[in-house]
């Protein structure tokens, strides 16, 4: 477990939510999802070309921040600040890469 206090970490996991929903609100294409944020809690809506959600939500008791998306769990550890990685590739970085592969882009 990361060495951050829960309201430290609540505060860096809305903080990297919320860096990460105007990121891929920035993408090109970002017309083709939909981005919903509540309770800490982000979902990557998209109708085609099949109705999907992607759910990233934050994980206070092992203080990582969680992303379920393509049958698949990935669970990003804190590295200071306000970011979280999963093996090096950051949140912002890992949610543009899973929302291109699902759209095939």
């Amino acid at each position: 477990m990361a060495d951050i206090s829960e309201q430290d970490f609540r505060l860096a996991a809305d903080e990297a939510i919320e860096q990460a929903e105007r990121a891929l609100l920035a993408l090109p294409g970002s017309d083709d999802f939909e981005v919903e944020r509540q309770g800490g809690v982000l979902q990557i809506v998209f109708e085609e070309p099949t109705a999907t959600k992607f759910v990233v939500s934050p994980n206070a008791p092992v203080r990582q921040i969680w992303v379920s998306a393509l049958s698949r769990s990935f669970k990003l550890s804190w590295t200071g600040g306000a970011t979280f990685a999963l093996d090096g590739e950051p949140l912002q970085a890992l949610l543009a890469r899973l929302v291109a592969e699902f759209l095939n882009r």
